[in-house]
C-alpha cells in the first residue's frame, strides 16, 4: 500500500482502547481482547493502543509490544490498526516502531517526547530518525498539555515534506489556529486527526481526517457517528452529535485521562477499574457524576444489568 493509499485508509473514528489490568495491576489481555471486539463492533473505524488513554509510561517496553501484538491479533485486519510507539527515550521509540512494522501494524502513532522538552530541531531529528527507520506510515502525535512543548507549525510542515511516511499528525491542541495553519503549511492533503473532544466535529469541517478521541473508549458509536453524517454530507446531524456529546466529553475530563473513562468502563462491567500507580480513579464525588452522566446517555451500567 503506497502512503497515498494509506492517507486514504486511515481516516474516521480511531478508538484509543484503554489497558484493562488486573487487581494486581497485571496486564488483564481477555478483557482487552473483549474491548477491541466490542469497539469495532460498534462502528470504530481503527484502533489504536499504547496512546495516551492506554498508560504507556506506567508500561514496560515489554508489556507495550505484548499488548501491541495482543491488538494486532485481536483486531486480526478488520480496520486499521495503529499503535502508539512514541517514547520519552529515544532509543525505546525507534524500537517500539520498528517492531510495529514488524508486526503488520498499519502505521505508528509516534508522540511528541514528554517532560525532557526539547527544541524544535531537536524534535525534527527525533521524528525524522525514526520515520526514516520504517517504511510503515508515521502520525506524529502533538499534546502540549501533557508533554510541555508544543511541535510547531513549521517543524511539521518540515516533516511532513522531508519525510514521505510522516502522512498526518493527532493534534491534542486547543489552539485552533494552529491546527487550521498545520493544513495550510503541511498541506491539505495532511491527514489531521482531533485528540480534543470538542474539536471533532470542528476539525473535520476545515479538512480534518478523522478523530482519535478518548471518549470513543465509553461511547464509541457516538463518537463514530460523527465522523458518519460528516462524511455523508449530513452537517446538521453531525452538529447534533457534536453537541450531544459534550456532557459525556466534559465529565470525561474533569479529572486526568484514562481514570475517568476507566471508572466509566467499570461501571458499565466492561473493565475492572484499575490504574496502575501513580494514577488513580477520580474521587467519589466525581465517580457519581459520572455514573449520573453516563445514566443520562442511555448507556447500560453493571449493577443494573445484574438487578
Amino acid at each position: 500500500m503506497s502512503f497515498e493509499e494509506a492517507r486514504l485508509r486511515l481516516r474516521g473514528s480511531m478508538a484509543p482502547v484503554v489497558t484493562p489490568f488486573n487487581e494486581d495491576e497485571s496486564l488483564d489481555l481477555e478483557t482487552f481482547k473483549s474491548l477491541i471486539d466490542w469497539q469495532i463492533e460498534n462502528g470504530s473505524h481503527g484502533i489504536s493502543v499504547t496512546g495516551t488513554s492506554g498508560e504507556p509510561s506506567s508500561l514496560t517496553v515489554e508489556e507495550r509490544l505484548t499488548v501491541m501484538e495482543t491488538a494486532k491479533k485481536a483486531v486480526a485486519g478488520r480496520v486499521p490498526f495503529v499503535p502508539g510507539t512514541g517514547s520519552v527515550n529515544h532509543n525505546e521509540a525507534l524500537k517500539l516502531t520498528k517492531a510495529a512494522q514488524e508486526m503488520g501494524a498499519d502505521g505508528a502513532l509516534v508522540i511528541v517526547p514528554y517532560y525532557n522538552r526539547p527544541n524544535q530541531q531537536a524534535l525534527y531529528n527525533h521524528f525524522k530518525t525514526i520515520a526514516d527507520s520504517v517504511d510503515i506510515p508515521i502520525i506524529l502525535y502533538n499534546i502540549p498539555g501533557r508533554t510541555a512543548v508544543n511541535l510547531e507549525v513549521q517543524t511539521i510542515a518540515r516533516l511532513a515534506e522531508d519525510c514521505p511516511n510522516i502522512i498526518g499528525i493527532k493534534e491534542s491542541n486547543k489552539d485552533f489556529e494552529h491546527v487550521n495553519r498545520v493544513l495550510l503549511r503541511a498541506g491539505r492533503h495532511f491527514n489531521l486527526y482531533s485528540g480534543i473532544e470538542l474539536l471533532c466535529y470542528p476539525m473535520l469541517a476545515i479538512g480534518g481526517a478523522g478523530h482519535i478521541s478518548a471518549t470513543s473508549n465509553v461511547a464509541p458509536k457516538q463518537v463514530a457517528e460523527i465522523y458518519n453524517a460528516w462524511t455523508a454530507g449530513d452537517v446538521q446531524r453531525a452538529q447534533d452529535m457534536h453537541f450531544e456529546m459534550m456532557e459525556l466529553n466534559d465529565v470525561l475530563f474533569k479529572d486526568t485521562n484514562p481514570a475517568p473513562a476507566k471508572a466509566a468502563l467499570g461501571m458499565m462491567g466492561k473493565i475492572k477499574p484499575v490504574l496502575r500507580k501513580p494514577m488513580a480513579l477520580p474521587s467519589e464525588e466525581l465517580q457519581k457524576e459520572i455514573r449520573q452522566v453516563l445514566k443520562n446517555y442511555g448507556i447500560s451500567l453493571k449493577d443494573e444489568i445484574n438487578a
